[in-house]
Order: C-alpha cells, then sequence, then structure tokens
C-alpha cells in the first residue's frame, strides 16, 4: 500500500498520461505478440496442458514487464517492487514446494514422454493403463478398475517400468520338479504346451532353462513371447497348462512337508 501511494505521489499530470500513452502501447504490443506467439506454441508437440499453461505464464510475464518498463520511464523506482515480487515468489516457492516439484516433473513427463496416455505401466506394486497425464500428478486405470493417481515427482524420481515400450512382451514362468524326474522329459513336455498355444509367437524363440537346484527340487524357468495384449492370457495357460502336462506325464512338483514322528 505505502509503494502505492508513492507511486501516486511521483506522477504528475504529465507523467500521468505518458505512464498511461505506455501502458496502452504496451498492451497493444503484447497481445499482437501474443497472437505469433499462440501460433507458435499450437505448432510445438507439446501436451495440451503444457501449452495452456506455458501461454498464460508468458502472457503474464509480458504484463508485468510493461507496467515495470512504464513506471520505470515516467521516474518511479521499481526496485523496491521486484524485491517484493522476487521475495513473494520465494516465499511461495518455499511453501508450495512438494506442488511445485510436482509441477516441474508433470513438465518433464509431458516432454520426455517416457510413457503416454493408454500406455500400461508397472509403478510400485500398481499396475494398469495410464488414463492421463497431469500437471500434478498422473491417473492409472488398474485391472481391478481402481483409479490410482500418483504425485508425478514420484514418477520422475523412482523406476518406472513402461510395459507398452515395445510389441511383443517376454512373459515368465517358474516351476520346481522333483531330482527324480528327467530333466529332458520335462524339457520336452514344457515345449509341448508352448506349441499348443496360438498365442505364444515363434519369434523370439521360446526358452526353458534349469535355472537352479533348490532344497526341494530343481527349479525350472520358462521364456515365452507373445503381443502386449496377450500377456495375461498366456501367463495363467502356462501356469495351468504346466501343471496338467505334469500331472498327465508323472513329473512330480516337489513341495515343503514336514514329517511328525510319534
Amino acid at each position: 500500500m505505502e509503494q502505492f501511494k508513492e507511486i501516486i505521489e511521483t506522477l504528475n499530470t504529465s507523467k500521468f498520461f505518458l505512464f498511461l500513452l505506455i501502458l496502452i502501447i504496451g498492451i497493444v504490443a503484447v497481445r499482437i505478440i501474443q497472437i505469433f506467439l499462440k501460433k507458435l506454441i499450437l505448432k510445438t508437440r507439446l501436451d495440451h496442458t503444457v501449452k495452456s499453461f506455458l501461454y498464460s505464464l508468458i502472457r503474464v510475464v509480458m504484463y508485468f514487464i510493461v507496467v515495470i518498463v512504464a513506471l520505470s520511464t515516467v521516474g518511479v523506482d521499481v526496485t523496491s517492487m521486484v524485491t517484493a515480487m522476487g521475495a513473494a515468489l520465494l516465499a511461495a516457492c518455499l511453501s508450495l514446494q512438494n506442488t511445485l516439484s510436482n509441477f516441474v516433473s508433470g513438465i518433464i513427463l509431458l516432454v520426455s514422454k517416457p510413457f503416454t496416455a493408454g500406455d500400461l505401466i508397472e509403478f510400485e506394486g500398481f499396475e494398469g493403463y495410464v488414463d492421463n497425464i497431469r500437471i500434478f500428478y498422473t491417473s492409472i486405470h488398474t485391472f481391478d478398475n481402481k483409479i490410482v493417481r500418483i504425485p508425478n515427482f514420484k514418477l520422475t524420481s523412482n523406476n518406472v517400468a513402461n510395459c507398452s515400450a515395445g510389441e511383443n512382451r517376454r512373459v515368465t514362468v517358474k516351476t520346481t520338479v522333483s531330482y527324480d524326474d528327467n530333466i529332458t522329459k520335462v524339457k520336452s513336455v514344457i515345449y509341448d504346451v508352448i506349441a499348443k498355444n496360438e498365442l505364444i509367437i515363434p519369434e523370439p524363440e521360446s526358452k526353458v532353462y534349469v535355472s537352479n537346484h533348490l532344497d526341494s527340487g530343481v527349479e525350472i524357468t520358462i521364456f515365452v513371447w507373445t503381443k502386449q495384449e496377450n500377456y495375461y492370457p498366456v501367463l495363467f495357460y502356462m501356469e495351468e497348462h504346466v501343471k496338467l502336462a505334469f500331472d498327465e506325464n508323472g513329473i512330480t512338483i516337489p513341495y515343503p512337508h514336514v514329517v511328525v514322528k510319534k
């Protein structure tokens, strides 16, 4: 308020009209620049939300510059005004630190595009399709029909798995067989199961490995490939039909058991 009174006292009639003239010219210039600026921003590949925010921010900054230039031209000391504005912005930044972190992270996500709307992602135990990416948060639609909102700064500061990055996706299945079972037969039975499913693609080639020797048996790891949209049908198919094939061929899946002596 005191700064406003000082400005009024500084402006005499001639300076006041000069101030208005510069202000009007500045506003007209800003509006002309806005026309070209809007066309330029619209041509970019930025997200619509980023375009709108960027356009509004630049417009506010230009109007603020016009006012400062007009006041300084008529002899008003704008140093204190700029300092006060800077102090206010600093205080706002400190009080809104988390919000600003989300905002900056939102810009990073929208510009760098590690994932886009419609992509399937995995993050901190959540798995679902990206519903939308906002300035402050990202929403994902999980398989159990929940909408999860994740703060953007978490997505840029932690590992996010984009499951839609490629056309194909690998399905990994692990099972265990007894040490008494013939490994060659085990692998042959598994390959037969793989061959019966048309959703499993031939390239990359499916692989079956002995991956570990456990206390209770031999661990078998199975790698098969399928299209992104068929990941879960293939996963559940393998889990079920490998067990059924083992039962039909007398292959044992060992499990921990306790023998109680009387």
